[in-house]
């Protein structure tokens, strides 16, 4: 078995741990930013097997420039879009900031009784 049988290259940009919906970069964040063991990683993603976070970590670190232009657009991409979202909040968020913000008024105002 080759090392790239592990994986789903379906977009230069997206690459996946064939049969499951898990993109390295969710590994690699865990495994290069978070320190975690890569034991602790396949208990934190029960769809992945120990093999497979050890696949990916070694294809990481066989094409270290390549994964690490990969990683970092990912990260690129992520903040673009947590900012977006937090400038152009879906419905939702903004109704339960709603519920929580009166939440807040209704309890400081029974604290004043």
């Amino acid at each position: 078995m080759q090392l790239e049988d592990y994986f789903d290259f379906q977009r230069p940009d997206d690459i996946r741990l064939k049969g499951t919906r898990v993109g390295i970069e969710t590994i690699l964040y865990d495994f290069i930013h978070r320190a975690l063991t890569p034991e602790e990683i396949a208990n934190t993603y029960t769809s992945l097997t120990l093999e497979q976070v050890y696949a990916t970590i070694l294809y990481y670190l066989h094409n270290k420039e390549a994964v690490s232009t990969y990683i970092a657009d990912w990260l690129e991409w992520s903040h673009r879009m947590q900012e977006e979202q937090r400038r152009n909040p879906p419905p939702v968020v903004i109704k339960l900031r709603k519920m929580i913000a009166e939440r807040d008024v209704m309890k400081k105002a029974q604290v004043k009784e």
